[in-house]
């Protein structure tokens, strides 16, 4: 089979997908043309409603197919305390794997110079306008643990100092249930560093 014709380029869009080879694909495609028709037409009907409906949430940026997604109509939010983080994803983790019950601001990337992504590309401006209105008092830095993210870190860190607004990094180091030995030098490294007093 050269790959070419309709059935090689579903399977060469299904490539799109991060995390998904030409192998991946391959079966994807042909699971939904032999077994599930009726699925394949479900997700390509739900795929184009998403596309043509889902958008940014006005305040926090997170994709919502209204102007404000769930977390910001929540009433009992507390408006004062503001995580901050690099995607939509990183707000569906936080929200499900934590207590936080705070308000968020999705940044969409994080500064990449060489890629030409700064604080204009992040739309640092949107958050500065949140941080004039005064209402918050702490932002919570949940960018990832890498060079960029770090710097974008550091420089929200600095913006935030300028509005009397106190800003603190999420802990980076060793995980739940994780045995030194298996552990990388650097995220060791990190969590020695971060470490807290005991009692």
């Amino acid at each position: 089979m050269n790959g070419k014709g309709l059935l090689g380029q579903l399977i060469q869009n299904l490539c799109c997908l991060p995390g998904v080879g030409p192998k991946s694909a391959q079966r994807m495609a042909f699971h939904l043309l032999q077994r599930d028709r009726a699925g394949a037409q479900q997700l390509a009907n739900t795929l184009l409603r998403a596309v043509d409906e889902i958008g940014y949430c006005q305040q926090c940026r997170t994709l919502t197919e209204d102007e404000l997604c769930e977390i910001c109509l929540q009433p009992a939010r507390d408006q004062s305390i503001l995580c901050v983080v690099e995607s939509p994803a990183d707000v569906w983790v936080v929200d499900q794997a934590t207590v936080f019950k705070g308000i968020y601001f999705v940044l969409h990337g994080r500064l990449s110079p060489l890629d030409g992504i700064g604080p204009d590309e992040l739309r640092i401006d949107l958050l500065q306008q949140q941080f004039a209105k005064g209402e918050i008092k702490e932002i919570i830095l949940a960018t990832n643990s890498t060079v960029e993210g770090e710097a974008t870190a550091h420089f929200l860190a600095e913006v935030a100092k300028k509005h009397n607004i106190q800003a603190s990094r999420i802990a980076h180091g060793v995980p739940m249930g994780g045995e030194l030995e298996f552990i990388d030098s650097g995220t060791l490294s990190h969590a020695f560093n971060g470490r807290q007093q005991v009692l």
